[in-house]
């Protein structure tokens, strides 16, 4: 039975990094057509759909003080982590992202020892963090040469991965009242785009509605909303870009936070989280074949030594 639950958990880890390691390049794409802001909300307005019909149920806690969890981790793990990344994701390239955010796992043991009494900072955690940390900064740099660095981008990655560590507390917090994993994304992905909400009034009130001025631009303001008719009608034609939203929208969000949640479970926090350190691979062979990204030997080397380092902190759980 045990060995069961293992191998479920490893499967929805499995196809959740999988289809994650997909989002980068899918997201650069949607950039060409749409603000960060943009694809962060309508990918999650559809994810909250697509919740809300396949489980219409409605949602109640055991005690009213518990909703802070999910009002913590729809902050944090949707609004807060996606927005990021996107913004991340708009200043350097897919591949970039994917290898700086993986670090996360360092941050949910992290979190997870000094709020939760978990003990996962070990001399291999140690050690592997600091393999990592050379392996980011050789990702950052991607070959010296280039001076293909982007500190603006970086820094909006790694702060994607700190939020991805409170969200993983709250997700520990969360497991243990024993609900139904379909409600509490919905409940989750409900809170996120409630936080989402200000920001497009205030990109409403401070940039307006224009559109770029060429349809073939790619926009460059992260929060923009626009609401011209004649660009929303260019863009939401097209089949492409319908199709990489449902793919964010209803597969990476619905599904794989479900999907998650459910690994997270079964396996423990820091244990599924680990599985994140394989999206960096798919996320540059997406990203090589689909955007044609070109990696330095120096960014190749580096994305070795990150994903090494976050394995060899995991060393710790063979003592």
């Amino acid at each position: 039975m045990a060995k069961n639950h293992n191998l479920a958990g490893l499967f929805f880890a499995a196809v959740s990094v999988l289809l994650w390691g997909i989002t980068f390049v899918c997201t650069k794409y949607l950039l060409r057509s749409f603000s960060s802001y943009e694809i962060l909300f309508v990918r999650f307005v559809l994810a909250y759909i697509s919740l809300r019909i396949a489980r219409p149920a409605v949602f109640t806690l055991p005690e009213k003080r518990q909703e802070v969890y999910f009002m913590v981790a729809g902050l944090t793990g949707v609004t807060a982590y996606q927005f990021m990344e996107n913004m991340a994701i708009s200043y350097t390239s897919a591949s970039n992202v994917s290898v700086i955010v993986s670090i996360c796992p360092m941050f949910t043991a992290l979190f997870l020892q000094l709020f939760l009494g978990e003990h996962h900072l070990t001399r291999f955690f140690n050690i592997g963090f600091i393999i990592a940390i050379v392996g980011i900064a050789l990702v950052s740099f991607n070959g010296v040469v280039e001076f293909n660095m982007n500190p603006k981008g970086d820094f909006l990655a790694l702060g994607s991965a700190l939020c991805w560590g409170v969200y993983s507390l709250c997700i520990a917090r969360i497991n243990a009242l024993n609900l139904e994993p379909i409600l509490v994304t919905r409940r989750i992905f409900h809170w996120a785009i409630v936080f989402m909400l200000p920001i497009g009034i205030f990109s409403l009130a401070r940039f307006g509605t224009s559109a770029p001025s060429s349809p073939n631009l790619e926009i460059q303001n992260g929060v923009s909303v626009i609401l011209d008719p004649a660009f929303n009608a260019f863009r939401f034609t097209n089949p492409l870009n319908w199709l990489n939203l449902c793919f964010l929208g209803v597969g990476a969000s619905a599904f794989c936070f479900v999907a998650w949640n459910i690994a997270c479970d079964k396996l423990g926090t820091v244990r599924a989280t680990a599985g994140i350190y394989l999206i960096p691979v798919v996320t540059i062979i997406f990203a090589f074949l689909a955007l044609g990204e070109k990696i330095s030997p120096m960014g190749a080397l580096g994305s070795v030594l990150t994903i090494a380092g976050l394995f060899v902190s995991e060393i710790k759980k063979k003592s």
